[in-house]
């Protein structure tokens, strides 16, 4: 059985993928969404970049408070604090408080090979 693991981004539609400026001096790892700053430009960025590398081995969600806090998400928020956007790998936050490929991939490396 090939190993899977869900990773899901979690903020709203019109926030920015990252409290750093999205330039030519960016650290994300990711080309594609610059320069917008966009959460969801960045997602697909990062999508294009996961599915390259693990193929269908994740699978992405992108959860867009806009119309509300699912209950799961309210729990995480109270317990852990995390930022916005939140990352979440197999339903635990990755503490990286923005979109960056880096330490997006390595997670998902890390768990896959659990």
């Amino acid at each position: 059985m090939t190993a899977s693991a869900t990773l899901e981004i979690v903020g709203y539609s019109d926030s920015e993928c990252s409290p750093f400026p999205c330039d030519e001096n960016r650290t994300c790892g990711l080309s594609s969404c610059a320069p917008s700053s966009s959460l969801v430009e960045a997602f697909e960025a990062l999508k294009s970049e996961v599915i390259k590398e693990f193929g269908e081995g994740v699978t992405l969600k992108l959860t867009l408070l806009d119309d509300g806090v699912p209950d799961y998400i309210r729990e995480i928020y109270e317990r852990d604090h995390p930022a916005i956007p939140m990352i979440l790998l197999q339903g635990k936050v990755i503490p990286v408080g923005r979109i960056s490929w880096e330490p997006i991939r390595d997670a998902i490396a890390s768990e896959l090979q659990a």
